[in-house]
């Protein structure tokens, strides 16, 4: 559960760069519900124009904006008295999108007046991978604090939701797939809600006095191997999909090639896993209990059962 919410941000312009991607969705709806304003910024704002209609009149826009380019950035930020950064990418120019350039970006939310910046990185940023992503992030929250001493960075784990691409991928493939490879089964992830870290983010933005200048980790409350989630959705599923654990060595060869559904980095960061070190603060320090993702999977794949909600509910039962 959050903290106790309206006053904090009622009222009050919230920007929401990259807020037309799958977590900005949410927290447009999160910070709606708190009475805030909430600005889109995103090079293709018209992806959130569903948004709108979970505001009342006056109270959503949207902007296009390109974070690389400082006048665009001006523009869309002005008047803003929060800023929630959500840009990232696993490919292009990755220094510019979440390493070095964040800085500008805390600079001109800086100028523009804000009292809290909240940059979102991730779990696994690290100043020294070989991995482009996870050392982008890092530089990343370092320029954003650099530029803007009392923002607060949050790193989310893997975050599933019933729009998700991860979780729910998985079971889209398991209703289509009688056979399907993992990719790294022993990996640890510590899989986080959506709702929750849409919440965390709002209480941020929303006291930085409390807040600024901390980085938090947002991890959920149980870790599973990459095994151990594949069988649970099964399970939720009532389905028995053969399954086939790939060796270190033939999934780093399988992700190293063209049209496979994982890149080398993407493999390279899976291995490392998606837990919480326990060196930083977490979600309970935001405010907000995390919620497990057995409190919704079944609910959530029911759409890929054999036979939808109307499907033995045990394999046994069919």
């Amino acid at each position: 559960m959050s903290m106790s919410p309206t006053d904090t941000l009622y009222g009050k312009i919230v920007t929401i760069l990259g807020g037309s991607g799958f977590v900005g969705k949410h927290l447009a709806q999160e910070l709606l519900e708190r009475g805030a304003r909430v600005r889109i910024a995103s090079r293709h704002p018209e992806k959130a124009f569903s948004i709108k209609a979970l505001g009342d009149l006056g109270t959503v826009q949207f902007a296009r904006c390109d974070v690389t380019k400082p006048d665009s950035l001006a523009a869309v930020l002005t008047g803003s008295d929060a800023v929630v950064n959500l840009v990232g990418a696993f490919k292009g120019k990755l220094d510019d999108i979440q390493g070095e350039g964040v800085g500008a970006i805390a600079a001109a939310a800086k100028a523009s007046g804000a009292a809290s910046f909240v940059h979102v990185s991730a779990i696994g940023a690290d100043a020294g991978s070989d991995v482009a992503y996870a050392r982008t992030k890092a530089d990343g929250e370092a320029a954003a604090l650099a530029a803007f001493p009392e923002a607060t960075i949050v790193r989310p784990a893997v975050i599933f939701a019933p729009d998700d691409q991860f979780v729910m991928m998985f079971g889209r493939m398991m209703s289509a797939l009688p056979v399907l490879p993992i990719f790294a089964p022993e990996a640890k992830l510590q899989p986080v809600f959506v709702d929750d870290v849409a919440a965390a983010i709002a209480n941020a933005a929303g006291d930085p006095f409390a807040f600024g200048g901390k980085t938090f980790e947002l991890a959920g409350p149980e870790v599973v191997t990459m095994r151990g989630l594949n069988a649970r959705i099964a399970r939720a599923e009532n389905r028995e999909p053969g399954f086939i654990e790939l060796s270190d060595s033939l999934g780093g060869l399988i992700a190293a090639l063209p049209f496979t559904p994982i890149s080398t980095d993407q493999y390279k960061l899976l291995k490392a896993g998606s837990v919480a070190s326990g060196a930083a603060p977490g979600l309970e320090d935001l405010g907000v209990t995390p919620r497990p993702l057995g409190l919704f999977l079944e609910r959530w794949v029911t759409q890929f059962r054999k036979h939808g909600r109307f499907g033995a509910k045990h394999p046994s039962a069919a």
